[in-house]
């Protein structure tokens, strides 16, 4: 088997994230997102020091909160001010299913400018996702001109 700089099962970025209470969220993420649990890695008295799961073609890492080595969650911190973009096949019912394990709506879904259906929650775990289904393939230059025209209003 050759080994290559860069994976080939693998997209070329990841988001990893910290979590605290890292098998609940992988629980939260496969129900709400349908992710599913690639592998984890557990220390003797269970705490995950690695997990991956996928999520369509992407992967989320993510590890357990570890305060010594840096490692905290929004939780410990007060919040994050990185959110991740996901795209679901229909993001009314998604944003309904991850409510309804937990999550928080910090915007909620509506049709926007540049095409998309999109939505904003906070998972239990205080991670921010912005979830959206596409409804208009747009150009950039009809994103720009909608985007004009909302300025001007």
């Amino acid at each position: 088997m050759t080994t290559t700089a860069i994976p080939t099962d693998h997209p070329v970025l990841s988001p990893y994230i910290v979590v605290k209470g890292a098998a609940d969220a992988m629980v939260f993420y496969e129900k709400a997102f349908g992710a599913a649990e690639v592998f984890r890695l557990t220390f003797p008295d269970g705490a995950i020091g690695h997990a991956e799961l996928a999520i369509g073609a992407s992967r989320l890492m993510l590890a357990e909160e570890f305060p010594d080595f840096g490692a905290l969650s929004p939780i410990s911190v007060g919040g994050s001010p990185v959110s991740m973009q996901l795209y679901v096949q229909d993001v009314d019912q998604t944003v309904a299913d991850a409510v309804a394990l937990g999550a928080t709506i910090l915007r909620p879904v509506k049709d926007e400018f540049y095409g998309d259906r999109t939505g904003m929650i906070a998972d239990p775990f205080g991670h921010k996702w912005h979830l959206s289904s596409r409804r208009e393939n747009l150009t950039p230059e009809e994103m720009q001109r909608r985007m004009d025209t909302l300025s001007e209003a």
